[in-house]
């Protein structure tokens, strides 16, 4: 890599360099914990990790003493030296590292097995890394945190102890990164979204499985009644499926073959003569019989069908995250059934409609794209198709995104098992990037459920289909706009629009009409009539980021006014319940961002 490469702004560097943090880390557990058993230490999306078996308890206040290891090792100026060994050599070399036997053992015959020495320490690895480990500043070095993981992900494996970290080539690159990191533990819906009642966890009901309060029920009813009006007038037919199914139904999709161990399954999925249902990972299967119902012909397409769809899939407990991962989910889901010479004004307006209902909650500005494309290198039977079909269905979602002009990353094995995906990615506020939207051709599926119709010629032709979300999941959209926000959310959006504060008895009828007369009107407005202080009912509504705060007083009542607060502070006057109203439904009904 040329001098001028060695830089932050460029990835490659930026990877390798945590990528030998990560070796910096493994050598100082090697010296303060004799016998630890190392797994494996890569770079991430933001700094690095390794996974390891200790020999005796860790916590997160032993990090400080492996900090201090870290950086010592950075001044020793050890140069990091590439080799290579046979199969028998490297067992020998790692004989006393079980984690690294076994993954010697998945490495193809003939593939090189390498090694990276610094100093006293040596570790399997591809690479790359930096030259020595003194071209890591150790001022810019910082453990964050560290937390149980099982080996490979598998829950049934052990559970090792992971350790992340971060690194910069300056202390005060790393101070600002941990001032952002500060705020974002603010915002992180997991601390708001609780504490505001949007939603909780119970822990004899399950993980993954969110309790959502009213508040945030009321969130997302706001959601789904807006996403369904707007999917509607766009030409979209409303269904409604089952939860689940029996196994046949899945075997047909190829859901069966390719995605049960994500499914819950309800009976046993291996005995063929009894009944076996599991319960719905995603409603495609399900909206086909839409289509089937009865002989199509070209003149029906294209049919645009949505579902408001609950669905279930089995993550693994390691993947959960608040609302952002969870094992059971309501999306906006799509499936567009199409003539092939209908795919790209389709497409068109699948990603036209996602990106207005993203712009509109104020998520599309921090959104990203990614074409999702297949690995034919796979080796775990992911993929339905010929190679010919998916040149053909990635040919044709790429000539779409490059003629609409879409800036994408590409995601190699990253797409579904029958097609290729766009996937509108979005991070929350600690820079972990999930799907929020995604949108994908499929030109396999149909062929499969003898979807057919009839041509303009009278042939009988195999239509495209798109599956596509508006705004993806619920759960996990509520969590990016309480992250976003701050729990500010934007009034048409707040489960509480209005709060109304009286500060004499004597207002209390008054101010309860106002209350009756904004519900009237559909604003969502509630009352503090409490005997608490005026001073402690607006800091309440304020801590409760409640948009709007009514204020009433003797005064108010004599002159038939309201006094209106702004949660921020902003003190809007006195004014006629009608004034406040053509506001307020004009901020509601123009879904500003206030």
């Amino acid at each position: 890599m040329e001098e001028a490469e060695k830089t932050f702004d460029n990835e490659q560097y930026r990877k390798t360099y945590w990528h030998t943090c990560s070796h910096i880390l493994a050598q100082a557990l090697t010296r303060l914990y004799p016998g630890v058993k190392l797994a494996i230490g890569p770079s991430i999306d933001e700094g690095f990790y390794y996974d390891v078996e200790f020999p005796e308890s860790f916590s997160q206040e032993n990090l400080k003493d492996v900090e201090k290891e870290m950086r010592k090792i950075c001044k020793e100026k050890n140069q990091l030296e590439r080799f290579e060994l046979s199969r028998e050599e490297a067992k020998e070399l790692m004989k006393d590292q079980p984690y690294k036997l076994e993954l010697i053992d998945g490495i193809p015959e003939g593939d090189a097995i390498s090694f990276y020495r610094q100093g006293e320490f040596t570790d399997l690895c591809a690479g790359p890394h930096l030259d020595a480990t003194n071209q890591v500043n150790g001022a810019g070095l910082k453990l964050t945190s560290c937390t149980g993981a099982y080996w490979r992900g598998d829950e049934h494996n052990k559970m090792l102890t992971r350790i992340y970290g971060i690194g910069f080539p300056t202390k005060e690159e790393l101070t600002e990164y941990v001032t952002a990191k500060e705020e974002a533990k603010k915002r992180d819906h997991n601390k708001i979204g609780r504490e505001l009642e949007y939603f909780t966890t119970v822990d004899y009901i399950g993980q993954g499985l969110p309790i959502i309060l009213p508040k945030g029920a009321r969130v997302i009813q706001t959601l789904q009644r807006w996403v369904e009006d707007v999917e509607q007038k766009r030409g979209y037919l409303l269904t409604k499926t089952p939860y689940m199914a029996k196994r046949d139904l899945y075997k047909i999709s190829g859901h069966w073959d390719h995605y049960r161990s994500g499914m819950f399954i309800l009976g046993d999925p291996d005995d063929e003569s009894a009944e076996c249902y599991a319960l719905r990972p995603m409603t495609c299967p399900f909206q086909y019989q839409v289509f089937l119902n009865r002989e199509r012909s070209y003149r029906d397409l294209p049919m645009r069908l949505n579902e408001t769809s609950t669905l279930f899939r089995n993550e693994d407990s390691g993947e959960m995250h608040g609302l952002i991962r969870v094992r059971q989910f309501t999306i906006s889901e799509g499936h567009l059934i199409i003539r092939p010479d209908q795919l790209e004004e389709e497409f068109k307006g699948c990603l036209d409609l996602a990106k207005y209902v993203l712009d509109t909650v104020g998520l599309l500005d921090r959104c990203t794209f990614r074409f999702s494309q297949w690995d034919p290198e796979n080796k775990n039977n992911k993929y339905e198709g010929t190679p010919e079909q998916w040149e053909e269905a990635q040919a044709a979602m790429a000539r779409i995104l490059d003629d609409l002009g879409v800036k994408y990353t590409v995601g190699i094995d990253e797409a579904a098992f029958y097609g290729p995906k766009l996937d509108i990615q979005f991070r929350n506020v600690y820079g972990k990037e999930d799907t929020i939207v995604t949108i994908q051709i499929d030109m396999l599926l149909a062929a499969r459920f003898g979807m057919v119709y009839t041509g303009d010629d009278g042939s009988k032709k195999t239509p495209y289909i798109i599956h596509r979300t508006s705004l993806g999941c619920y759960e996990r959209t509520l969590a990016y706009l309480l992250e976003t926000y701050a729990g500010s959310l934007p009034t048409w959006l707040a489960p509480e629009q209005v709060r109304v504060l009286s500060i004499k008895d004597s207002v209390v009828d008054y101010a309860q009409g106002v209350v009756d007369k904004l519900c009237a009107l559909g604003v969502r407005a509630e009352s503090d009539f409490s005997a608490n202080t005026l001073g402690y009912k607006v800091r309440s509504g304020q801590k409760a980021k409640v948009p709007y705060m009514i204020i009433i007083g003797e005064k108010d009542l004599e002159n038939q006014t309201v006094s209106v607060r702004y949660r921020n502070g902003e003190d809007l006057g006195a004014m006629t319940l009608d004034a406040f109203a053509e506001i307020i439904k004009q901020v509601i009904d123009n879904k500003e961002k206030k």
